[in-house]
């Protein structure tokens, strides 16, 4: 793992190895969605020194969440829990990229204010669920959101990434995959608008563009990064011409110097390995020609892959999410080559510190990252 365990440098800062902890939606927050102590024990449990850990999806807006338990920045209220874990990661020696998101009409009207209906950029059925008091319950059918409230949106993420400065955080990702609502604006499978957030490349982009320069006025674009899923259908998501968006998206978002673009391999359904799938690392080869920043990889990588594709050139670092669940120390399990906890499928999503802080470390030896 030599190449994976070398130096290298995000935007603003250095890192001393290039294992990244993806963000994973753990549904753990408190009340009011608010992190609490045990997420900040969970980010802990991560940090090895010099380490780039990037949060689970936060919500942004108030009609922005998919699921009962997902942490917010969409109010004041949830800057303290926040600041737990900023300072808990801190204190080990690690840096954490806030993600935010919206969920868009992946959501039900469960969890959305008042009971209200999920928004998106057009009103298309469509399947996939939400979690909500209810359990996994089905999307509540969407409607298009009108073009006065989206520049209501971009000021919401600019907002949430105000108080991403005030809770500690060292950047900010935008989360553009995963058939959320920047996705959903990108893909022309959901996007069917005439106005000028729809048609061509440019204007399904213009969202997500619009966003990200909002946030770099907060933060720097040093300090921003965008997470793409280039050919992702998870979210009921697809496009006529995945291949020319997202190579167009890529060569725009090179142009903002930003801190890394995050890319998620087609492979890769939600949190399973779609076997149907070419398991090479496509997305990341694709956007490689487009893009000449840093970029990370993420999506069913194990310690082999990963030196494999940082080797080739085509990423810089790869982000690790079902192995990091089950191994708190898994830059040090990769390097030494250490046998792999194995994760519980069916403690990811809610709950207890059951399958969220009970997995073992390997050996204090180990942790010397």
């Amino acid at each position: 793992m030599s190449k994976l365990f070398t130096g290298v440098r995000v935007g603003a800062y250095e890192f001393k190895h290039r294992v990244v902890l993806a963000p994973l939606t753990r549904m753990r927050a408190e009340d009011g969605a608010k992190p609490g102590p045990l997420m900040a024990e969970y980010y802990a449990q991560r940090t090895s020194e010099g380490a780039l850990l990037i949060s689970e999806a936060t919500i942004a807006a108030a009609n922005g969440n998919g699921y009962l338990g997902a942490p917010g920045l969409f109010d004041d209220s949830q800057i303290a829990g926040w600041r737990l874990v900023t300072d808990a990661v801190h204190a080990k020696g690690g840096k954490i990229f806030l993600q935010l998101y919206h969920a868009g009409r992946q959501s039900n009207s469960e969890v959305q204010p008042a009971g209200s209906q999920p928004v998106g950029p057009s009103a298309i059925p469509h399947g996939g669920v939400a979690y909500t008091k209810s359990g996994w319950v089905p999307n509540t059918p969407n409607r298009a959101l009108q073009i006065e409230e989206i520049a209501g949106l971009v000021e919401s993420f600019r907002r949430a990434a105000e108080r991403g400065v005030a809770a500690g955080f060292d950047g900010v990702e935008l989360h553009a995959a995963n058939g959320y609502l920047f996705d959903q604006f990108l893909q022309d499978g959901s996007n069917r608008r005439t106005d000028i957030y729809g048609g061509s490349f440019e204007n399904r982009a213009r969202f997500l563009m619009e966003v990200t320069r909002a946030v770099i006025s907060v933060w720097g674009s040093d300090k921003v990064a965008v997470r793409l899923g280039p050919s992702g259908s998870w979210g009921d998501m697809s496009d006529s011409d995945p291949v020319g968006l997202f190579s167009y998206v890529a060569e725009q978002l090179d142009k903002l110097d930003l801190a890394y673009l995050h890319l998620i391999e087609p492979r890769v359904l939600g949190n399973v390995d779609d076997e149907s799938k070419d398991q090479s690392p496509l997305a990341a080869q694709l956007i490689r020609r487009h893009y000449k920043g840093t970029i990370i990889a993420a999506g069913g990588f194990k310690g082999d892959t990963a030196e494999a594709i940082v080797k080739a050139g085509d990423a810089d670092l790869v982000a690790f999410g079902r192995d990091f669940i089950a191994n708190p120390d898994l830059p040090a399990r990769l390097r030494n080559e250490l046998p792999l906890n194995p994760y519980d499928r069916p403690t990811f999503f809610g709950g207890t510190e059951v399958g969220y802080t009970d997995y073992p470390l390997y050996s204090e030896e180990a942790l010397a990252v």
